[in-house]
């Protein structure tokens, strides 16, 4: 039961940063990709009925990660405190530019938004890619289960490690090339013909970068996703958009489940001493609990992905990014 819950953990945060992955994406290339309000418009109408059903698999995320694993959610929340309370604010301010883009009167308006949109959403990709690079780190947990330090520097100590840091620049690249990629599979016109050329720009970036990282410094996974944008590269200049999205998309879920499984059944490391490290088991809710919250998840899980299934096949036209004469 308790492996069963942990991979249910995982599968909803592969399903937030896939899903929301491409939406943050799309907002940063907002402003780059359209060179005028209509244009701009085009790209933020490809995200506008899938948004606020892509982020509900954040609150699953955190929803279940409280009510499987409360030990492990009270050590995250402590540890990196101020990082999630700018997160939540990032958030708010990314919904706001989405939902008020189009309550406005005038261009200047809508382009004051576009901005709001596309810095919320690098500062929400940077953040998360921040803590995703400090749990591979793993945090300063104490014999107590509780992470050490006082005021500030306790929840933004571990951002300003080595892995955080790269963890911000990776998932920013990543942000953009599966935002790239879903813009070039769900446009026509001159925003399609941008994306194309920006994800198969994005995608050679990638392989070199990751090849020389990978190859000077011995890292397996990193040469692992120098081959991905290799595949990227070579599918996006052929046309073939949706292929290279699924690619983009699946290296974007494994690079999560690495994450997560990256110490085994340590679900979050101690960097004092490995023996006071939070494993599934230790951190894991009671077998009454997980029992009871299994009903709930069988009914309400699948649920979510049928709705919003049907809501992608809906809204499955490409959005047309071109004039077309009144």
């Amino acid at each position: 039961m308790i492996t069963v819950w942990f991979s249910l953990v995982v599968l909803c945060w592969v399903l937030f940063f896939v899903l929301e992955g491409f939406d943050f994406g799309v907002g940063i290339l907002s402003p780059v990709l359209g060179r005028d309000d209509h244009e701009r418009g085009a790209v933020v109408r490809t995200v506008g009925p899938f948004w606020d059903g892509n982020e509900v698999w954040l609150v699953a995320a955190i929803g279940v990660t409280f009510a499987a694993f409360p030990d492990w959610y009270a050590a995250l929340l402590a540890g990196l405190y101020l990082p999630m309370a700018a997160l939540l604010l990032l958030l708010a301010v990314r919904g706001v530019a989405l939902e008020f883009r189009g309550k406005g009167d005038g261009p200047r308006w809508r382009r004051r938004c576009d901005l709001a949109l596309a810095a919320s959403s690098a500062g929400i990709v940077a953040l998360f890619g921040a803590v995703l690079g400090a749990l591979t780190h793993g945090l300063a947990l104490g014999a107590d289960g509780e992470v050490t330090g006082t005021g500030a520097a306790r929840s933004l100590a571990p951002l300003a490690t080595l892995p955080a840091l790269a963890g911000a620049a990776a998932a920013l690249f990543a942000a953009l090339l599966i935002g790239a990629t879903f813009l070039a599979l769900r446009t026509t016109g001159p925003i399609h013909a941008r994306a194309r050329t920006a994800s198969v720009r994005l995608a050679a970036a990638g392989t070199l970068g990751f090849g020389v990282i990978g190859t000077l410094g011995g890292y397996r996974p990193v040469l692992v996703a120098a081959v991905l944008c290799l595949g990227v590269t070579l599918v996006a200049r052929h046309g073939r958009e949706l292929v290279a999205f699924t690619v983009t998309a699946a290296g974007v879920a494994a690079a999560v489940v690495a994450t997560f499984t990256a110490h085994g059944d340590v679900v979050l490391r101690s960097t004092l001493d490995p023996t006071w490290s939070l494993t599934m088991t230790s951190a894991a809710a009671t077998g009454e609990t997980l029992q009871l919250i299994s009903i709930a998840g069988i009914v309400i899980l699948p649920g979510v992905l049928v709705y919003q299934a049907y809501s992608y096949w809906v809204f499955r036209r490409r959005v047309a990014s071109e004039r077309v004469a009144s």
